[in-house]
């Protein structure tokens, strides 16, 4: 009962955070970062030892960097601070992260007589801080950033990844989507965006998607049509692994104009149930670890058409 009384506040509390700021008009998850930091120019949130978090984790942590304005993209608990010779300023809040896991429990069936093994999973809360808010630590970890690239030329590195991973991307016209029925991602012209990092943030918005595919991840939220409940879960999905990817692959990610009138049907989704930005984050991290996996098992030769 503790265990899933504690859950039902992880979900209340980071959900409650997410909804404050959509009812601002900001989406925690586009540019929730600093180009100060020489660790976090733009990237997932870090542990005190370099690994990424994951699916809610970098939506929390993100959310506290947003709103205290924080260049560090590194947390570390008390104790981890503690184990540095560093220590944690007075009067300082901590950032909720969470930790999901199961446990496997032998129990009695009355029906069957038997044991039978059951799967219990659990979920847990504790605290990080963020660097900036430590002192003693060793001077790696406020190291600042070096100057950022031209943001007019087409970025090696994501072309690469975006050529490889499989899909099939066309060129042309003035609007970004993907044919699920003809398996495609249309694109406009990459001349026509304002810059290369606004480019590929649309790509990995539309090929995030792409994974929804029956072949692929076979992500479907009952959409009926457009605009509806499905439709908008499916947007945020994409929302999301769009993030997800842009902080892997160290582009900048600009708000979507298009998308802005989303955020009242993710509102109400979000208020409706406070597990969806759980659910959502969990997909969306899902479709970025299959792009990854994509890219990195494909030869890099053009798909573009």
């Amino acid at each position: 009962m503790q265990d899933t009384t504690e859950r039902k506040d992880v979900y209340s509390r980071i959900t409650a955070q997410i909804v404050e700021h959509l009812e601002k008009g900001v989406r925690p998850w586009v540019r929730p970062w600093n180009a100060e930091h020489a660790a976090g120019r733009i990237t997932r949130p870090l542990r005190h030892n370099g690994q990424p978090y994951s699916g809610i984790n970098i939506l929390s942590l993100w959310m506290s960097a947003l709103t205290q304005n924080f260049a560090a993209p590194i947390w570390m608990t008390f104790r981890q601070a503690s184990e540095l010779n560093a220590h944690v300023r007075k009067g300082e809040k901590g950032s909720l992260v969470v930790y999901a896991n199961a446990i496997t429990r032998t129990e009695h069936d009355d029906k069957t007589g038997e044991d039978v093994e059951r799967e219990i999973p659990y979920m847990k809360g504790y605290t990080v801080f963020n660097v900036e808010q430590i002192e003693g630590l060793p001077e790696i970890y406020y190291a600042k950033a070096a100057p950022t690239r031209d943001p007019i030329a087409r970025i090696d590195h994501a072309e690469t990844f975006f050529a490889s991973m499989g899909a099939t991307i066309k060129h042309g016209g003035n609007r970004a989507y993907y044919a699920q029925e003809l398996d495609y991602v249309q694109m406009p012209p990459f001349e026509a965006f304002r810059d290369a990092e606004s480019y590929y943030a649309t790509l990995a918005h539309e090929v995030t998607h792409w994974t929804k595919h029956p072949q692929r991840l076979d992500r479907d939220f009952g959409r009926k049509s457009y605009g509806d409940e499905g439709y908008s879960r499916e947007e945020l999905v994409a929302e999301l692994g769009s993030a997800f990817l842009c902080a892997d692959l160290e582009l900048h990610q600009e708000p979507r104009e298009d998308n802005a009138a989303y955020i009242a049907t993710w509102l109400e989704v979000l208020k409706n149930d406070n597990r969806a930005i759980f659910t959502a984050a969990a997909h969306a991290q899902r479709a970025a670890d299959y792009l990854n996996q994509k890219a990195t098992a494909q030869a890099p030769e053009a798909c573009a058409a």
